[in-house]
């Protein structure tokens, strides 16, 4: 049954959410382990923007200050991908048994090492 007159509601094209994630390298960088502008280059290379890489556009824009790597992206992004990307960066250069991603707040993520010298109390 339809009524005459009704309207369906359409959804208004307003602001897409902008969504902004930092990827925190200092330690790492610090001790000449990694360099931030590679991963920069791979974060870059590899984001995948309606399934294709290397189509960021105008939809994903990533910047580096210093050690710190900010990732600007519209709204269907998660802040899992960039973990994800993080952890294969690490694979690729060999640093994955030393380094870790660890989320300290809601929209970041930092580069740490594992915590090594905790074990060694243990076992004394």
């Amino acid at each position: 049954m339809v009524v005459k007159g009704l309207k369906k509601k359409q959804v208004k094209g307003g602001k897409k959410q902008q969504l902004k994630f930092i990827v925190d390298c200092t330690q790492p960088a610090d001790d000449n382990i990694i360099e931030p502008k590679d991963f920069e280059k791979f974060l870059t290379n590899r984001i995948k923007v309606e399934g294709k890489t290397g189509n960021l556009g105008e939809k994903i824009t990533i910047s580096r200050d210093k050690s710190k790597i900010t990732v600007n992206a519209e709204a269907p992004f998660s802040k899992r991908y960039l973990k994800y990307l993080g952890k294969k960066y690490l694979k690729s250069q060999q640093l994955r048994d030393f380094l870790r991603i660890v989320a300290p707040s809601k929209t970041s993520y930092e580069m740490r090492y594992f915590n090594i010298n905790d074990d060694k109390d243990e076992e004394e």
